[in-house]
């Protein structure tokens, strides 16, 4: 039983890790209508960031989310404005084939200028010990992020909720027609959601770079998980990404154990597979748009 708790435990903990990623993604989903197959890559170039802060100037990776967090907004809002917005009245799979275009150039151009070498934060001891209570015992960066996924949660859902511009966002995710006719500029709420999604990339790659190594394809390793967050806890809900995150981490650290590490992965995109059949809208999703 010891065990079985500990297991739950290491998978909440892990749902934490993804929800901050699957957020983002989410969230630009439920506002601009499109799904963003460079997410792993905007995660990739915060991690990149993170690491070039710690090992040039010495700054904690969790010091460097502010800048983080800046820059991605910063390239999110730009990847919106000059390459989606153009192609925002064109067919579907052209913004998917755009996206993923620039997931490849991304990918690319940190191999040209990297090369395929991992590499680690150092000289960092916050956030990379554990911390134990009883017999059960949890990685304090893990727990840190956990905490950090539910703050994320609750201030979005309460800016969404009770700003203004929350409220114009909202409206667009509803209906884009109905917004304009209020007043609401939708081409400028785009890139300001797009832009907030690539953000949320900031906050959790100064999270997760004590844990996790850098290299080109690290955003593959999270974001292929992520799509099967996002669709099982509904494409556009913010809570039920975070419960989302919450199940696959504990179906993770499951069937890592009682089934084999190797296969843990085939577990949960058996449950990707089942959802896109039985539920397509997933556990929380409605077909509106985000909360």
């Amino acid at each position: 039983m010891e065990i079985f708790i500990q297991l739950l435990l290491n998978g909440l903990l892990l749902g934490g890790t993804l929800a901050i990623i699957s957020i983002g993604l989410t969230l630009i989903f439920g506002i601009v209508r499109v799904v963003n197959f460079a997410h792993g890559e905007f995660l990739m170039i915060g991690l990149y960031a993170v690491y070039l802060m710690n090992a040039h100037f010495g700054i904690h990776p969790y010091v460097a989310i502010i800048p983080t967090t800046i820059i991605l907004f910063a390239a999110g809002a730009a990847m919106q404005r000059f390459i989606i917005q153009p192609l925002l009245s064109a067919e579907g799979h052209i913004q998917i084939f755009a996206t993923v275009g620039v997931s490849i150039a991304l990918m690319n151009g940190a191999l040209l200028i990297f090369g395929a070498d991992v590499m680690t934060v150092q000289n960092v001891s916050f956030g990379t010990g554990t911390v134990s209570v009883g017999a059960f015992r949890a990685s304090s960066g893990q727990l840190i992020t956990f905490v950090m996924s539910l703050v994320l949660v609750a201030g979005l859902h309460w800016f969404l909720q009770n700003t203004f511009l929350g409220r114009a966002v909202r409206a667009t995710a509803q209906h884009r027609n109905a917004a304009q006719l209020m007043g609401v500029n939708v081409k400028k709420i785009y890139i300001f959601a797009f832009g907030l999604g690539c953000a949320c990339l900031g906050v959790a790659s100064g999270l997760i770079a004590p844990q996790y190594p850098v290299f080109p394809t690290v955003g593959t390793f999270f974001v292929l998980t992520a799509f099967v967050i996002v669709v099982l806890g509904g494409l556009g809900s913010l809570s039920g990404a975070l419960v989302g995150s919450m199940l696959i981490g504990i179906v993770d650290s499951l069937a890592g154990y009682y089934i084999a590490p190797d296969l843990k992965e085939v577990v949960y995109f058996s449950i990707f597979l089942g959802i896109l059949v039985f539920r397509p809208t997933g556990l929380f999703g409605t077909g509106r748009g985000s909360e």
